[in-house]
């Protein structure tokens, strides 16, 4: 039975890269706002720029384990020697001011001290009866961190937008840093749809299969770290839609499903979101995951994925996973792309973009090269449970041989090599 789109509909193919910047050009990053302690910000998205208050290093200290003199006194400690007056360690700066001819022991971090302004390796130096001398010339200045050498006070060290990984992390403890303020974690309500939809735990009918799409988005969300709302499977029935959406709009951020977008008889999300609100897209010309629609009801987001589970996974992927990071407030920033060969043939057809699942590895020669993960079929789940990439092919591509440098996106989950591979 044919059925006209609904409205507010864009009903050619639309090529992936305008439906991504329609995506991400919709799109805000949430009001809400958070101040949580530095140790408790890992993996959140700063709302606010981190400015420095001090300058980084604070005060000028050594580089290495040496010994700290003026460089004025150069010609004396490579002839007669320097007078050692004294030690100076990490936590525990030599306090005095050192004399013409003079020098101290010190070590690495520790506050370069008074009356010093060069510091000479341990290595390259001789120490004899309380003098030290120097075996090779020492530059002015040599060893020394300047303060402010890394960070100036007043400088915006991390800007509004910028995820905060372990080392973001780190220098805003260098800077002394307690709390930060932080974009809020997208709230998502998540269903799948499908009368052959089947909870673990309970036997198969004839037809019948495993609900593995939502286990599969639920990971996909919980590794983003968004609030996950689970309102479970939804029959293909308009009613139960219609149940499913007006939950889901409840203080949602976003609604993401997974089946019932395509042109079938018994797919009703995408023509029962179409009473709810706008859709903006709903076929994409890529492979695998044609069948996306995405649009919005009120203040809610909506992505009703393909119910092939790969599909599913490839959409997330490259749509609802970029989306979700800017409306935490991350900065958008260009999937990261690299080129390389390929190990193997490759089989494509010609006719739409392809996103293919891939595993990067080393070739004969060492070098790194890519090779297909195995069976392509948007129903193949092994396959991307082996890939650590996707293979980025155009549209116009088809067969590849050996040899042919391929554009290759790295997945952010391991690939499991399966056995005997």
């Amino acid at each position: 039975m044919h059925r006209p789109a609904p409205p507010d509909c864009t009903p050619e193919n639309l090529a992936f890269d305008a439906a991504l910047a329609q995506v991400l050009g919709a799109l805000s990053p949430l009001p809400r706002h958070h101040t949580l302690a530095l140790e408790q910000a890992l993996g959140r998205v700063l709302a606010q720029p981190l400015v420095a208050g001090m300058d980084l290093q604070p005060w000028p200290n050594s580089a290495m384990d040496g010994y700290a003199f003026a460089a004025a006194d150069a010609d004396t400690a490579h002839a007669a020697g320097l007078q050692l007056a004294g030690t100076a360690l990490a936590g525990h700066p030599f306090t005095g001011t050192l004399g013409r001819g003079q020098c101290v022991r010190i070590l690495t971090g520790a506050i370069l001290p008074a009356g010093a302004d060069t510091v000479a390796m341990q290595e390259h130096v001789t120490v004899h009866d309380g003098r030290v001398r120097l075996q090779r010339p020492v530059p002015p200045g040599a060893n020394v961190r300047a303060p402010g050498e890394d960070v100036r006070a007043g400088q915006t060290v991390l800007p509004a937008g910028s995820r905060l990984g372990p080392p973001q992390i780190a220098l805003a403890a260098s800077l002394g840093v307690r709390t930060v303020t932080v974009g809020a974690r997208p709230r998502v309500a998540l269903f799948t749809s499908g009368d052959e939809l089947t909870p673990l735990g309970e036997p198969l009918g004839a037809g019948a299969i495993y609900d593995s799409n939502r286990y599969l988005l639920r990971a996909l969300l919980q590794e983003l770290g968004a609030e996950v709302v689970d309102l479970g499977i939804v029959a293909d029935d308009p009613a139960a839609v219609r149940a499913a959406f007006a939950a889901a709009r409840e203080g949602a951020d976003v609604v993401v499903s997974s089946g019932g977008v395509s042109v079938g008889d018994a797919d009703y999300v995408r023509d029962v979101f179409a009473e709810f609100g706008a859709i903006h897209f709903w076929r994409i010309a890529m492979k695998p995951g044609r069948p996306l629609a995405f649009g919005r009801l009120g203040d809610t987001w909506f992505f009703g994925l393909p119910g092939n589970p790969v599909s599913t996974a490839v959409t997330f992927h490259e749509f609802v996973r970029p989306a979700l990071r800017r409306l935490e407030g991350e900065a958008p920033t260009p999937a990261l792309r690299l080129e390389l060969p390929l190990l193997e043939p490759l089989r494509k057809a010609p006719g739409r973009l392809d996103f293919q699942r891939g595993i990067v590895a080393p070739g004969a020669d060492g070098r790194l090269g890519v090779r297909s993960a195995g069976a392509q079929g948007s129903h193949v789940m092994s396959s991307l449970a082996a890939a650590n990439c996707l293979l980025v092919l155009p549209a116009d591509a088809g067969d590849l041989p050996a040899g042919a440098v391929v554009t290759v996106e790295l997945l952010p989950w391991p690939g499991t090599p399966r056995a005997g591979a």
